[in-house]
């Protein structure tokens, strides 16, 4: 299939509401192109600043990627595009949103493109995220996940997913019941497992997603007990878990707040992330008027992640 790129550049602070449109326009997923963490990355020595061009390293604004197939929606969808990022002006600040450029790409070209900067990263105690093309020497008490996301947009080393990643490692000591919702190429699903989580209900509403992920379980040999569907967050699933993780965005958690105070036994737990820092607050009152207790809070640079407790 081949995929039309779009890639809005915007300020920061805007970063999640051009997310959501492009989502909400028939995105499967965006990629958000981040100097601030990339910087954070080398300063880390995770990744190596000669991969990166000084021009992306320098930038002052982030580039948010989403690809749409070169189908007979696509004019639609991109007259609606620009119709909906106008309206953001002076929403965020006065010019939030930069520009944004088209580019088409054939998904082999794609799959293969970005695997250059893509290499084995120890995400919190004992998971490490290896691409399935890299080889890696497994230290002791180390698990490791091994991922190709195609077009899935979860490579599982943004802050979002590894805030995530280090909640479930506290939570989960064995058999637990996990729902995984908005899931994408799996990774918080495959994390679940192997940290011994009994039964993994996995679900995305984008079929390029779902099958990525149906993927990346069967390589990592956890399809015993992860088990993934197509689905709209937590519509269809049936019975209720120790454990619900978003990684989505502020407006979809707080949509899926209610039915996520229904999924979630008591004493269970509400693993919500890819909240940016400004809609923190907003996130936190409606999982609070739901009935959860908030437990704990972590923000890595603008992003923020939550676990909260059921506890009536």
């Amino acid at each position: 299939m081949n995929w039309r790129e779009i890639s809005v550049n915007a300020d920061k602070i805007a970063a999640e509401a051009v997310s959501d449109i492009l989502i909400e326009c028939g995105a499967g997923g965006v990629a958000i192109e981040d100097p601030v963490m990339i910087n954070q990355r080398i300063a880390e020595n995770v990744w190596d600043a000669f991969a990166f061009p000084d021009e992306l390293l320098n930038r002052n604004y982030v580039t948010v990627k989403a690809y749409f197939p070169r189908d007979h929606k696509l004019a639609g969808r991109i007259r609606q595009l620009k119709e909906r990022l106008c309206n953001l002006q002076g929403a965020f600040t006065p010019d939030p949103v930069k520009g944004m450029d088209f580019s088409d790409v054939r998904e082999e070209d794609w799959a293969n493109s970005w695997k250059a900067y893509y290499k084995p990263v120890q995400v919190s105690e004992r998971i490490v995220i290896k691409p399935t093309w890299e080889s890696y020497c497994q230290a002791p008490g180390q698990l490791v996940i091994e991922l190709d996301p195609g077009m899935a947009f979860g490579t599982g080393t943004h802050s979002t997913t590894t805030m995530c990643i280090k909640s479930l490692e506290k939570i989960i000591k064995g058999g637990e019941n996990v729902f995984d919702i908005g899931t994408g190429s799996g990774i918080l699903s495959i994390v679940a497992a192997k940290l011994g989580a009994g039964a993994v209900k996995a679900v995305d509403m984008d079929e390029v997603a779902v099958e990525a992920a149906r993927e990346n379980v069967k390589v990592n040999g956890v399809g015993h007990i992860v088990e993934v569907t197509a689905g709209n967050l937590l519509d269809g699933v049936q019975g209720t878990a120790d454990v619900v993780a978003a990684n989505i965005i502020a407006d979809v958690i707080i949509r899926l707040c209610p039915d996520a105070a229904k999924a979630v036994k008591t004493g269970g737990r509400f693993v919500a992330s890819g909240i940016i820092a400004a809609r923190a607050e907003e996130v936190l009152k409606h999982i609070k008027q739901q009935g959860f207790v908030v437990e704990e809070v972590t923000r890595e640079g603008e992003w923020v992640s939550l676990v909260a407790v059921r506890e009536d």
